[in-house]
């Protein structure tokens, strides 16, 4: 690196000292001053053909390590490409460090003329992420990505992204890297901390939600759980937070009306990370008798649903905060009100997705309990895999349901299967979006992942046909023509089969599991 120790040397060397050892990205003329330092600092640099699928592969990556997805694109094109991606990653709050060449310092927003020359990309990014920065010099560069790892930690967790003009990429530099200091875990005031454990300890009839923000708090949710005998729902992006097998657990329920129906009977209602949006509810709500917030942003705290008590703290934290200050009593150990109430979301889930709880039941049973499933605005997913596949724990399912995001299934398949070397990942997904993202099959042939993608067949966009015909309108935009997908898998040099047959699902996705490069199961199928 010395040979070259500018300002993407500034760049790199940060993102090696806070442990990044994966970017995903596409060189470009404007960004090979980064790319020139990854192999020195030992980052191995993934190329997707999208910086789209480069932006979706990050945010799985960070989704199933909890570590921080870095994507690296060039200007203009390359930063706007990845946009999507960034907004995606904010909306479900996931860690992103997005970093993009920009015009010479003194040239920017003047207009003239210059390669890939836009009129504003860091306001325009700082639209979409928490925070976008645009630094000026080298040094700045490197504090900026230790600015960006210390935002990370002790907060919620949302993408960041840093502006590095061409002149400063290539500014000599001699500085030294500083580490993002450590942030310890948010700690409940400890009086609100014993009002809340007197009020679940009383309780008659508790229930616990757990969204994305208590994905990293599993053990202090089963642990409270078991002790008040609360059944324990989840949403989307918190699916696993307690084992779904676990005889408490309902599942990622919370969109499901016998859900919402049993939290406003509950008594008392703990929230833990969530912010009880519409797009886990589908225009339901969630109400209680007495209702307890937990949560690392303040502003969470009364959203969608006010507090009767509001705990600020990391989730873990205050869970552990909250078992410490229980006074005793619970009301059993809640398991037949389970056992009864995850039937009743089942039985209601069954009735809105037909065949897609068999596709998922097939799938589910050739891959090892601790595999990562990939999904997309599908239906086999929403409506499907949501329900009936069931994980063991959280970050072991890969899905969008804030942003709804078409096209994320496959690079974040790729994301996944880099973020857990060797563990198996599979991707599942509606024929419209796979082909949002069908190149990204190059990217997962190149590196001979052994992915088994499950494109199921709906020729077209079904959910949208289904919304059309509801309101009297007809199927107008939704009906597409269905490339055969073996010989297009076999062009990108993936194995390829096709099914009419749910049940020869297992015997394809357990071979794919073993084969030398990813595989697409076309099920030719529609229920």
């Amino acid at each position: 690196m010395n040979a070259h120790r500018n300002g993407g040397a500034a760049v790199v060397e940060s993102l090696a000292a806070h442990g990044v050892d994966t970017v995903f990205g596409i060189p470009g003329t404007h960004n090979l001053e980064l790319y020139r330092h990854f192999r020195g600092a030992e980052i191995r640099a993934v190329t997707p053909r999208h910086e789209q699928g480069a932006g979706y592969a990050a945010e799985a990556y960070a989704r199933v390590t909890g570590r921080p997805g870095v994507v690296v694109t060039t200007s203009g094109p390359g930063i706007t490409n990845a946009m999507t991606a960034a907004a995606t990653a904010y909306a479900e709050s996931q860690p992103m460090l997005l970093l993009s060449p920009g015009m010479p310092t003194g040239t920017e927003g003047r207009d003239l003329g210059q390669l890939h020359e836009a009129k504003n990309t860091s306001a325009a990014m700082d639209q979409l992420v928490r925070w976008s920065r645009r630094v000026r010099s080298a040094d700045e560069a490197a504090d900026a990505v230790t600015e960006a790892f210390a935002s990370f930690h002790g907060a919620r967790p949302r993408p960041v992204h840093v502006e590095i003009p061409l002149d400063v990429l290539e500014q000599g530099w001699t500085g030294e890297v500083r580490n993002a200091p450590g942030v310890g875990a948010a700690v409940p005031d400890p009086d609100v901390t014993r009002r809340a454990a007197a009020l679940l300890a009383a309780a008659t009839r508790p229930l616990i939600i757990a969204g994305g923000g208590a994905v990293d708090a599993g053990p202090e949710v089963t642990a409270l759980a078991e002790t008040i005998g609360a059944p324990v729902a989840t949403t989307v992006n918190g699916k696993g937070v307690v084992d779904e097998s676990h005889p408490l657990a309902l599942g990622a329920a919370i969109r499901l009306r016998a859900l919402q129906a049993e939290a406003a009977a509950s008594d008392v209602l703990l929230v833990v990370g969530s912010e009880l949006g519409d797009s886990d509810l589908w225009e339901g709500r969630i109400t209680a008798g007495t209702v307890i917030r937990l949560d690392i942003e303040g502003g969470q705290l009364h959203k969608n649903c006010a507090a009767d008590v509001a705990l600020l703290a990391d989730a873990a934290a205050g869970l552990r905060a909250v078992l410490a200050a229980l006074p005793g009593g619970g009301s059993g150990d809640g398991r037949a009100r389970a056992a009864e109430l995850r039937e009743a979301c089942l039985a209601e889930a069954r009735a809105d997705t037909g065949g897609y709880a068999a596709v998922n039941a097939a799938v589910r049973a050739a891959l090892p309990a601790d595999a990562v499933l990939c999904g997309d605005s599908s239906q086999v997913t929403y409506l499907g895999s949501v329900h009936f596949f069931d994980v063991p724990a959280p970050r072991r399912f890969c899905y969008t349901p804030g942003y709804a995001t078409l096209g994320y299934g496959l690079p974040a398949g790729i994301g996944a299967s880099l973020a857990r070397p060797g563990a198996p990942t599979a991707v599942l997904l509606g024929d419209g979006a796979f082909m949002f993202s069908v190149q990204e099959l190059a990217t997962a042939v190149e590196l001979r992942l052994p992915l088994p993608i499950v494109v199921v067949d709906s020729r077209g966009y079904r959910e949208i046909r289904d919304q059309e015909a509801t309101r009297g309108i007809p199927p107008i935009g939704v009906d597409l023509h269905v490339p055969e997908f073996l010989p297009l898998a076999e062009a990108f040099g993936a194995h390829g089969a096709r099914t009419k047959d749910v049940g020869a699902l297992p015997e394809l996705v357990s071979d794919a599991l073993e084969a030398d490069r990813p595989t697409v199961i076309h099920l030719d199928w529609t229920e």
